[in-house]
């Protein structure tokens, strides 16, 4: 595979046909992806858990965040559950980021959760805890298999957009009405 076909800074958007229940009618942001794999974080999971419930059991200063309007942490895969991934806008001068593309980064250090507390962290991010991996070769086999669709990432599905929305929004940059998705897939 070369490079030119790695799906990284795009949306996996889950077929209706998925049988996995983590991913049903998921929408995944692909952080890497290359021959050794992907990682990817789930965006349209919001857990009962908000970011501030986060950062104070955390033992973390958040005097930035609202009590009635946190913003919600989301579940971001079933791999390793309790590592929390920040997806963001600029800037990038935390201790462990990750540049997807000019507008988007991933960090996993804890300054930029700091940061976000006190109100002086990126102006546009989404908390998730855990991540979606494949071994070498298994997204593509499921891409085949029409397990996903893949899309160019859109910020304000990402960032913007009502959890609930971004599953239906993300099938459109497609021009696919998700609704009308069958759970079985044809192949030509």
């Amino acid at each position: 595979m070369s490079d030119a076909t790695f799906l990284n800074n795009q949306f996996l958007v889950a077929m209706p046909g998925l049988a996995d229940g983590h991913f049903d009618h998921s929408v995944t942001f692909l952080c890497e992806h290359s021959q050794d794999g992907a990682l990817g974080l789930i965006i349209n999971r919001p857990m009962e858990l908000d970011l501030r419930e986060m950062l104070q059991h955390m033992e973390l200063e958040c005097p930035a965040l609202d009590e009635d309007s946190a913003p919600p942490v989301y579940w971001g895969g079933p791999v390793h559950p309790e590592r929390g991934f920040v997806l963001h806008g600029p800037p990038a001068n935390w201790e462990s980021t990750l540049q997807i593309s000019e507008e988007i980064y991933v960090t996993t250090s804890k300054d930029i959760l700091e940061a976000i507390g006190r109100g002086a962290g990126p102006e546009r991010f989404l908390v998730t805890l855990g991540y979606a991996g494949w071994a070498p070769g298994q997204l593509e086999g499921e891409i085949r298999q029409n397990a996903w669709l893949n899309t160019p990432a859109d910020l304000e599905i990402l960032f913007r957009l009502p959890a609930e929305e971004r599953w239906t929004a993300a099938a459109q940059l497609l021009g696919i009405d998700a609704r009308l998705l069958g759970p079985g897939a044809g192949h030509a």
